[in-house]
């Protein structure tokens, strides 16, 4: 009944507006059951065939099965928003890779651009089995406040509720942690695609007091708002910002010449035209002789290697490498190339860059015998803590793993989503599946850690665990910055 009134509501946009957006796309279009079925095929043969890391964390006789009750559960025709769902987010889920994730097609994306649809009202702050409310969207409704912790909704504890979300989420291995904070930033979104859309919902919580209350709270219907205040909180809502305002949110430097501290934030090793910004961020840090860098990185999901290497030089006291394997079980992507959306200088890279193995893989010998030297102009020897938690992913985790033990850095926070001991990436195309248009991402190389870790499935763990406390969330406290500061203080 959920999803009925959720697809509903999305036929109803569609009419409205879907033809002066996209004159072809059409999200209540049901594709036949035969045309998932070769879809899934092909995503499953490509995987078997393509995928360095396919059975890592789950064995071969379990993926089996895992494909096979996948293939199972399509009985009937659906439509790309349930095939994504209810097909391919658990399939995906299973592999325990957090690179190989799936999006919609570009029609879907196109047309669910700046619609508003309805959805879950409260925004949530998530850890362990802990939800606090961050928002309550319904602005009429008074009965619900920020700080208020929810213990089930919809019949549904806290701990079921997660586990099941969870099912539908890519992972590196067991670091889940990830998890938490995705749903943290965007509850709202998975419940729906996972739960469905309801008219009311059936809220368990507990009061500011402690004191056990039941109440029924409607959908949020964006359509009905008109407050501006309340758009940060949209699904998929994006605020115009100029582009030093991009910049800034990509990678900004604070400095505090008093306590000789500088807080670099950084949000991503893709963008931002960061060889240079770290050049002049190190070279300001010397001139004005500060001695502790708060280094956050709690929103860094990764990017270019090549950006993490070029800072990693300028704090690493030591030498060190890449990976100590980044290997590939392929050298081309055929016989799938038409399938598989990859850059030219990937498809060059495999060909050149890369050399078969006594074990029989492609192994990428420049990030695995690169011999990486520290800088000397301008290299950092003061204190370093560095901020982390679950968004803490792909080449922040290898720089986590890169500096962790030195005696000068120090992790504070929560466990990164990356894993220690390694993962897939480098090189990652999306799989577009025919049928439906659906996207799959492919990493092509499996990287493990330089030194690492026995394989335990686990994030890169924090040397100063902070973790949230309802307090903090209803008081609005940056615990681990204070933490780190703190910290500072002492040593001063």
């Amino acid at each position: 009944m959920a999803l009925k009134l959720f697809f509903s509501f999305l036929t109803s946009a569609f009419l409205l507006t879907g033809c002066t957006v996209s004159k072809n796309y059409s999200p209540d279009k049901k594709f036949s059951k035969e045309q998932l079925q070769e879809d899934y095929t092909l995503l499953r043969n490509i995987l078997e065939k393509k995928h360095p890391s396919l059975y890592w964390y789950t064995s071969k006789d379990s993926m089996d099965n895992y494909f096979q009750q996948g293939y199972q559960h399509i009985e009937d025709s659906m439509t790309e928003l349930q095939f994504a769902w209810k097909i391919i987010a658990p399939l995906t889920n299973k592999i325990r890779c957090g690179h190989t994730s799936f999006s919609m097609s570009n029609g879907w994306n196109k047309f669910i651009k700046n619609r508003k649809i309805p959805f879950f009202p409260l925004h949530l702050k998530i850890w362990a089995d802990t939800m606090v409310v961050t928002a309550n969207l319904n602005i009429k409704d008074s009965v619900i406040k920020k700080g208020y912790l929810i213990t089930a909704i919809n019949g549904i504890s806290n701990h079921h509720l997660l586990q099941k979300m969870f099912g539908y989420m890519a992972q590196d291995g067991y670091a889940d942690n990830v998890n938490y904070i995705r749903l943290s930033n965007n509850f709202p979104y998975f419940h729906r695609n996972i739960f469905g859309l309801y008219k009311t919902y059936s809220i368990e919580y507990l009061d500011i007091t402690g004191v056990e209350k039941k109440a029924l709270i409607p959908m949020y219907d964006p359509s009905a708002d008109t407050l501006e205040k309340h758009k940060r909180f949209l699904p998929g809502h994006v605020k115009k910002l100029s582009k030093r305002q991009r910049l800034e949110w990509i990678r900004s430097l604070q400095i505090d010449t008093a306590q000789s501290t500088a807080i670099l934030k950084l949000n991503s090793f893709a963008k931002g035209n960061l060889p240079k910004f770290f050049r002049r961020t190190f070279k300001r840090l010397h001139e004005e002789n500060i001695s502790n860098l708060i280094f956050d990185i709690r929103n860094n999901g990764g990017g270019d290697i090549n950006n993490f290497v070029f800072l990693t030089r300028f704090i690493s006291n030591s030498s060190f490498k890449v990976a100590d394997t980044a290997a590939s079980i392929a050298k081309n992507f055929r016989p799938y190339s038409r399938y598989i959306k990859a850059g030219f200088f990937d498809r060059l890279a495999l060909v050149f860059l890369t050399k078969k193995g006594n074990d029989k893989k492609y192994h990428f010998g420049f990030w695995e015998n690169r011999n990486i030297k520290p800088k000397q102009h301008n290299h950092f020897n003061g204190n370093v803590y560095v901020l982390t938690n679950g968004l803490t992913f792909s080449a922040s985790a290898l720089f986590c793993n890169a500096v962790k033990g030195q005696s000068n850095v120090k992790l504070v926070g929560e466990e990164t989503g990356g894993g220690w001991y390694g993962n897939s990436g480098i090189m990652i195309p999306d799989i577009i599946l025919p049928s439906t248009k659906l996207k799959v991402r492919l990493p092509f190389f499996r990287l493990v850690q330089y030194h690492h870790i026995a394989k335990k499935g686990t994030g890169v763990l924090p040397d100063v665990l902070v973790g949230p406390t309802v307090k903090d969330v209803r008081d609005n406290i940056d615990r681990k910055t204070a933490v780190a500061k703190e910290m500072i203080r002492k040593n001063n």
